[in-house]
């Protein structure tokens, strides 16, 4: 938070933003084991279907061009939690936790970022008392009360919405919607707006393809749309997590031993990110895979350089091969 401030300083912004994104992500295990302590089987919207695995809820912070993970709590089962005599929390109250745990400053103005899975009442709640707003999909089966009849946005959407209802909205880099704003309440949620979306085309009595709501007032549906795509940083760090890093790749049995591995993991893409931060002062356009390679070419020519070193020593070769803990 130092670095994003102190580059929200030298840009002199009227308006600090900061987004917090709120997801989950899957550590997916085989199903020989068994030994490994907290695993259950666990819905994945990614295979639409049940999968062995841990689970966490997680954040992450995006400002200025930086985009950090930031915290992370595991969800375990209900059964788990009644054998091992701990206190069960649901995904949202571990979104909830994390929320109430992020400081802001007085001038800063935080966008708490979800899908349909966090956008409940109390989430909502939270991020209100905190002074935070939100931007998060909503599921089409929430009820709004437009006129003050009370109807599905789905049904709505199917009986009332026409396309001359529909504002052409076009975001730079997602392409072009067609959106029907409404503001009021949806469900327990008071005074909000609401964007039913449809994606380049829009069909007679369709559902809407998206649906987003937003806290924020003030906000026209571009801004909306562009403050929701961020939310696509965690997705991304999700696939550096476990493509670059090995996020999902222990073998360890505890529990305990596993959130140690976690935290490591999440110290190590941070630091990635502040290397990358670093670097694209002098070289633009870097992504944390850039970052790693970089790391990891200038690492093994570190090694040639010694061994070079080493040989005109005359170092024995067996006294190398100790020295960098390799085999014959």
């Amino acid at each position: 938070m130092k670095q994003i401030r102190s580059k929200q300083d030298k840009q002199r912004d009227s308006r600090k933003l900061i987004f917090l994104i709120v997801n989950d992500t899957r550590c997916k295990k085989d199903k020989s084991t068994k030994k490994m302590e907290a695993l259950s089987f666990q819905y994945s919207h990614e295979t639409g279907k049940s999968v062995w695995c841990h689970c966490l809820v997680t954040a992450h912070v995006v400002a200025q061009g930086c985009s950090y993970a930031w915290d992370y709590r595991p969800y375990y089962q209900e059964e788990y939690c009644q054998a091992e005599r701990l206190e069960f929390k649901s995904k949202n109250d571990l979104a909830m936790e994390m929320i109430e745990a992020f400081s802001a400053q007085a001038d800063e103005q935080v966008y708490v970022l979800m899908d349909s899975w966090y956008t409940s009442e109390k989430v909502i709640n939270a991020c209100n008392r905190k002074g935070f707003h939100v931007i998060a999909a909503l599921k089409t089966n929430r009820r709004i009360r437009p006129a003050g009849v009370s109807i599905k946005i789905d049904e709505f959407a199917e009986k009332y919405i026409r396309k001359s209802d529909l504002h052409s909205v076009t975001v730079e880099g997602q392409g072009t919607y067609l959106v029907y704003p409404y503001e009021g309440s949806v469900s327990d949620i008071e005074n909000v707006k609401l964007l039913l979306s449809w994606k380049d085309e829009y069909t007679g009595l369709s559902k809407p393809q998206v649906c987003l709501l937003c806290t924020d007032l003030s906000l026209d549906l571009v801004t909306i749309q562009r403050y929701y795509h961020v939310r696509w940083n965690i997705e991304t760090g999700y696939r550096y997590f476990k493509e670059l890093l090995g996020f999902d790749q222990y073998q360890l049995l505890s529990i305990h031993g596993i959130q140690r591995f976690w935290a490591i993991q999440f110290l190590t893409q941070n630091f990635l990110e502040f290397q990358r931060q670093e670097w694209m002062e002098q070289q633009s356009d870097l992504t944390l895979g850039d970052v790693a390679r970089r790391i990891r070419e200038e690492f093994f020519g570190q090694i040639i350089v010694y061994v070079y070193q080493q040989a005109l020593e005359k170092k024995p070769l067996f006294d190398i091969l100790k020295h960098l803990k390799l085999s014959a």
